[in-house]
Formats: structure tokens, C-alpha cells, sequence
């Protein structure tokens, strides 16, 4: 089982702009590309900072001088790798409060692309059947070593109805776990029994 990377998401192509583009330009470029930010780079395409139409506004309403996106830009830049899995990458824009995130190479020296939260949201849509043959093959059968026969798995809407019987109670919370953890999975539905109940009385 494994979660997608930022490689499987990212744009390759990303909008960036030198250190002395123009206000009015970043601004034209935001509008062109219908995006929310800019990364700006140097002269190697290694990422120095980003400029967001957030960055536009509370910065101009500081006064003269801030004509550039290198005036401009929010530094350094948050950034993501292709390698690092989707999740990750979640976790950074929602520390960091932010929309967008530059992905670098390995070395950190070129700008190879961006993901945005919209990437992200392709993740929900994911096609129903997708996700129930990555939970019966890899959840259920090679993690757990579990009989596919044993269990149901219906998915309708990203959302998991599991039932059947398993050997142990104890393995019914990890099952769902794994199962929550799957990319496109919204919710799970618990109908499951067991046989043995080999958890310590509370």
C-alpha cells in the first residue's frame, strides 16, 4: 500500500518569475494562469521565495518600495520533494497556511514543479472500484493476510462498507485503519464480526 507522491500530483510546468519582475506583472500572471501564487527564483531556477495575491495586497498596503516580486516575495519558500507522499505534502501546507507548495529536486537546487490543495483534492476522485481493488489486494490480502473471501468491501463515494468475519477482534481497529489510510477513502463503515475476542476486558 502506498500513498501518491507529489510526483503523481504535482504540475510539472510551474509559473515562476525572477526577483525583479514587476508588481503589475506577477499580478497579470496570477490572473492569466488562474492561480494563487507565484514562485520566485534565481537565476539556476533554484526557489528563493513565493509571492501570493495575499503577498499583493497586505504588501502594497505597506507603501512605496515594493514594486518586485524579490520585495515582494514571502521568504524562503516552503517547499515540497517529488519523492514525499501526498499526505506529507498536506501536512506542510497546513502547517505552514498556505495554498501552494514549490517542488524541488532531490538536491534542492531546481524548481520542478507545484501542488496546490486542488491537486489534492483529486485524490477524492478516485474512482469507486480503484479503491476497493487497493483495499482487497494490499489492505486485506498482502498487509493482513487475510482470505478476500472472508470480507466484503463495497465502496460508494469514497466512502468503505466493510463486512464479514475475522479471526480476531483485535485485528477489526487495525483493519480499519489501514483502510481510512487508503487515498480517496472519505470515511468506513464498520458491519465487521470476529470470531475470538482476544482484547482485555475494560
Amino acid at each position: 500500500m502506498r500513498h501518491r507522491s507529489v510526483a503523481d500530483l504535482m504540475t510539472p510546468a510551474a509559473v515562476s518569475v525572477m526577483r525583479g519582475t514587476t508588481f503589475k506583472e506577477v499580478a497579470r500572471l496570477l490572473d492569466e494562469f488562474d492561480i494563487t501564487a507565484v514562485c520566485v527564483v534565481d537565476e539556476s531556477n533554484r526557489p528563493l521565495g513565493v509571492v501570493s495575491e495575499a503577498d499583493l495586497v497586505r504588501r502594497r498596503a505597506a507603501g512605496a518600495g515594493l514594486d518586485t516580486a524579490g520585495a515582494l516575495m514571502s521568504s524562503p519558500a516552503v517547499v515540497a520533494r517529488p519523492g514525499w507522499s501526498v499526505v506529507r505534502a498536506a501536512r506542510v501546507m497546513d502547517r505552514a497556511g498556505i495554498k501552494r507548495l514549490p517542488v524541488v529536486d532531490d538536491d534542492d537546487r531546481h524548481l520542478v514543479g507545484v501542488i496546490s490543495r486542488s491537486d489534492l483534492v483529486q485524490l477524492f476522485l478516485r474512482r469507486d472500484r480503484a479503491i476497493q481493488e487497493e483495499i482487497v489486494e494490499d489492505v486485506v490480502t498482502h498487509t493482513l493476510g487475510l482470505s478476500p473471501a472472508a470480507l466484503s468491501v463495497e465502496v460508494v463515494d469514497g466512502r468503505v462498507i466493510l463486512s464479514g468475519t475475522v479471526s480476531r477482534r483485535s485485528l477489526v481497529p487495525v483493519l480499519l485503519r489501514l483502510c481510512n489510510s487508503v487515498d480517496g477513502v472519505v470515511g468506513v463503515i464498520d458491519r465487521l464480526t470476529y470470531e475470538d475476542d482476544d482484547l482485555p476486558r475494560e
